[in-house]
């Protein structure tokens, strides 16, 4: 148990003496940083909410679309995760790309409840066949260079690229809505077939060749055999408690993240005063911060593992919403920044445990995609909890029993990961997992 929480020593970047990246593993870096970028560009994010409105919804309608969201994207993630372990997931970002891309243009094809719900059913259906085919596609292809200590630097800078992007395009949309009403959605399907683009271009990996040759031989491709997929990776979880552990431990930081910067985002500024006109420069400023933590992970310091880091950055998730109904609009605005720049720093090293944890040999994306169907899945109560709590005017009262029900739920889990720990034959201090940050840098 000694060292467990000390587990960030050297994060400066990769090790002194590490090989240079090699030309293939910078195509595949930048290529990624594109596909990342362009996939995630939504233009119509700060907006939503207020569109939906005007379309004639009201809260329980859209809080319901994004309750039902949630659950289709777990439905999507069981087959999806075993389609990028069985054909490629650079197959399953291209197919992500085309469906993100006709999504988009869903609601400009009809503005009421059945295409907003057509809308983010197919947002569902595009995002689980990149979830954890991304991720896979970049730790593998990395691995494949013997570049595996510049991963979580180049998720970093993936995501911080990413919301880079998003500050110079969304305090946009409110100009731009009012040349042309639906230009959110449109330039939001533009960006998603960028990034099919760069998709199609990304380089085969040699496992993805290993895979086809055997397939050309005559491997079965029966039901069957996505069903022995599946329970494969549940036995995975099962035999190895830490990677389930470390699962659930992200569940807080994905639900907090989500809940807030995309169902709650607009009621909070809207509750406090703060006009919509306001809301995309906001969401910038938010950004800004979320962009710049994820960039410099290292700055967390060494005297917490990763895994003490992630549960206390959490906590202070939690503590920020639940702050923000205190004061007037500039508090409000700064904890909502704070918030940000807390999420940009939990979800690089979220996800790096997350994929340090998996064995070798594992159906890498399968399981990345059951870490995300649980994510959901507790997504898609708490948004059946937030449009209740909303449509009975107690938002501040939603976000203190947020911030209550992640402090008993962190606290726990801490007691239980430092047992696990405990148990564990090596120490995690000991393992890949402190080295997170040792590599320095998204989802």
């Amino acid at each position: 148990m000694s060292g467990y929480f000390s587990g960030l020593r050297g994060a400066r970047g990769p090790r002194a003496g590490s090989p240079p990246l090699t030309p293939r593993a910078r195509r595949i870096i930048g290529l990624n940083n594109g596909f990342q970028l362009l996939f995630n560009l939504l233009w119509w994010m700060p907006v939503f909410y207020a569109y939906q409105r005007e379309a004639g919804l009201n809260d329980g309608q859209i809080f319901g679309i994004q309750s039902i969201y949630y659950v289709a994207f777990c439905l999507f993630e069981i087959p999806t995760g075993m389609v990028a372990d069985r054909i490629g997931a650079r197959n399953c970002l291209r197919a992500g790309a085309v469906v993100m891309t006709a999504a988009n243009l869903a609601p400009v094809l009809s503005p009421s409840y059945a295409g907003f719900l057509v809308h983010f059913l197919a947002i569902a259906a595009g995002r689980s066949l990149t979830s954890g085919a991304a991720s896979a596609y970049l730790y593998d292809g990395l691995a494949a260079e013997g570049a595996g200590e510049h991963y979580l630097k180049a998720e970093g800078q993936a995501r911080a690229l990413g919301l880079a992007a998003k500050v110079l395009c969304w305090p946009l949309v409110g100009p731009l809505m009012a040349l042309a009403h639906p230009a959110p959605y449109v330039l939001s399907a533009a960006s998603a077939a960028g990034s099919l683009v760069c998709a199609v271009v990304l380089p085969r990996q040699a496992t993805a060749r290993a895979g086809d040759r055997a397939r050309a031989k005559g491997t079965p491709r029966d039901g069957l055999a996505f069903l022995r997929e599946a329970t494969k990776a549940l036995r995975c979880v099962w035999a190895t408690p830490w990677l389930g552990l470390i699962m659930l431990q992200g569940v807080a930081v994905f639900t907090l993240s989500r809940i807030c910067q995309v169902n709650l985002f607009q009621p909070i500024l809207l509750d406090h005063g703060i006009p919509e006109s306001s809301h995309g420069g906001v969401l910038a400023a938010m950004t800004v911060a979320e962009a710049v933590a994820s960039a410099r992970p290292q700055w967390l310091g060494s005297r917490l593992s990763p895994v003490a880091w992630v549960s206390l950055l959490s906590l202070a998730m939690a503590a920020a919403l639940a702050g923000s109904t205190l004061g007037g609009p500039w508090t409000v605005i700064a904890l909502l920044c704070v918030f940000a720049a807390v999420t940009g720093f939990a979800y690089p090293l979220q996800r790096k445990l997350v994929n340090d944890a998996i064995p070798a040999g594992a159906p890498r994306a399968t399981l990345l995609s059951v870490e995300s169907i649980v994510d959901r899945a507790v997504c898609a109560l708490a948004a059946v909890a937030a449009g209740a709590y909303l449509s009975a005017g107690r938002l501040d009262a939603l976000l203190w029993h947020s911030a209550l029900v992640t402090g008993v739920v962190m606290v726990v889990l801490q007691l239980v990961l430092r047992r696990a720990a405990r148990r564990r034959r090596v120490p995690p201090d000991t393992e890949p997992v402190p080295e997170l940050v040792t590599t320095a840098g998204n989802p």
